[in-house]
């Protein structure tokens, strides 16, 4: 029997959150603007390279939490889930599940705060979020994409045993580094299951 409170976009809505590998991922909340607010400018040279959204920098605490809400109400309606990624109660980088990929996929996202590099929490990140997509009934595959040239993201569906596809253009907007060329990264249910 259904819950009477459950709408038909609950029904569809991504789980929002979970705690793997010693990190806390969470659908992001108003009032963890102001953590997001403190990492985000003491990252903007490490973000800027491949991260289209980082020239909308600086923003105010305001409109931080504004972009928090677009992203719950966006999870809210059954759209993406977009994370904070938590070690031990600090804010250490952001992630999500995307739908572009289409109907049974999702395309996963992530980026570390530099201070945080090179400590494996972008592939325990990607690792989590992969088990997550494959909670949701009618996820079959889970993909990365990452700017051709951008290897340190390359390494992470590597390590994981995603299988890469043929570069394609890429579909989102990329940053000033951005050669227009994504590489492709999927690995499908059974063979995460495998993995």
């Amino acid at each position: 029997m259904t819950d009477p409170g459950t709408t038909a976009a609950s029904a569809h809505r991504l789980p929002k959150q979970t705690q793997r590998y010693g990190l806390d991922l969470h659908l992001w909340q108003p009032e963890e603007a102001a953590a997001l607010h403190a990492v985000i400018p003491a990252n903007v040279d490490h973000l800027r390279p491949y991260m289209a959204w980082i020239a909308l920098e600086p923003q105010t605490l305001d409109q931080r939490r504004e972009l928090l809400e677009t992203w719950a109400a966006d999870w809210a309606s059954g759209g993406d889930l977009t994370v904070g990624i938590w070690r031990a109660g600090q804010l250490v980088g952001s992630g999500g599940l995307h739908r572009r990929p289409g109907p049974g996929g999702l395309e996963i996202g992530y980026w570390v705060a530099r201070d945080h590099l090179n400590q494996g929490i972008a592939t325990a990140a990607s690792r989590a979020l992969t088990d997550l997509a494959f909670t949701v009934p009618g996820i079959e595959r889970v993909q990365i994409t990452h700017d051709v040239n951008n290897l340190a993201s390359a390494r992470i569906p590597a390590t994981l045993g995603f299988r890469r596809l043929p570069d394609r253009p890429s579909c989102i907007a990329q940053g000033p580094a951005g050669t227009g060329i994504e590489g492709l990264w999927q690995v499908t249910k059974d063979e995460w299951r495998v993995h």
